[in-house]
């Protein structure tokens, strides 16, 4: 293929819920162990998450400082800041994260030291643009104002020769791999609960476009706490 491998990789209760009450409990903490764990063994090249999923993980809600980048004009060219190793995609099409430097640092190996590409469309302001030029950030114009997912594992891939991604959500940027059709595999760590939390946001959160994939078993693991690793390939 001319663009990345895409696996899909999410912590879910039996009715599919992402987030919601059930987060909170022991069981899930405990499975959520398991879910970083089976991402490590994936030894992808690089992780992809929609904006609120960043903002959640990574940035803590941060807004980024544009106050020194009043009035400058950048043009819409990509910029490549690091052409090896682990890469961090973020979704982020008008340009809303505030990030504290180039790279991710978290606690977990799995995630650390991941250098940031930022995925933007072509409305995304001059001032943030600027903004990520001064932290070191790599980004990418995918879209004028919605991403072209395809256009971005093309760009990925010629550019940072990202080969295989993890894409952890939320369900809105799962949605939107689901309707580009670049789903390859599945990758699902079952959490033994029903949340019926109406707050709570489901895998595939976002419209989608009339979509019938079929997909087939690949493995089926237990995992302990009465979880499940179900895992499903195109």
């Amino acid at each position: 293929m001319n663009r990345p491998y895409v696996i899909l990789h999410m912590l879910i209760s039996i009715d599919g819920k992402i987030t919601g009450k059930y987060m909170d409990e022991p069981t899930t903490i405990a499975l959520t162990e398991e879910y970083y764990r089976i991402n490590r063994e994936y030894k992808a090249d690089a992780y992809c998450c929609g904006r609120v999923t960043m903002e959640g993980s990574f940035t803590g809600g941060a807004k980024p400082d544009l106050t020194p980048f009043k009035n400058i004009v950048i043009e819409r060219k990509d910029k490549i800041q690091k052409k090896w190793g682990y890469y961090a995609i973020s979704i982020d099409p008008h340009g809303r994260l505030g990030w504290y430097g180039s790279e991710i640092k978290d606690y977990d190996i799995g995630y650390d030291n991941a250098h940031i590409i930022e995925i933007l469309t072509d409305n995304v302001s001059d001032e943030h643009i600027a903004f990520l030029e001064s932290k070191g950030i790599s980004y990418l114009f995918c879209g004028n104002e919605k991403v072209d997912v395809n256009l971005m594992l093309k760009k990925l891939y010629e550019g940072f020769g990202i080969k295989t991604i993890m894409l952890e959500g939320g369900g809105l940027t799962d949605t939107l791999f689901l309707n580009a059709g670049v789903i390859d595999e599945l990758s699902l760590v079952v959490v033994p609960t029903i949340d019926g939390d109406c707050e709570g946001k489901d895998l595939f959160s976002g419209k989608t476009l009339n979509i019938l994939e079929q997909y087939k078993i690949k493995d089926v693991k237990l995992l302990p706490n009465n979880g499940l690793w179900l895992n499903y390939v195109k």
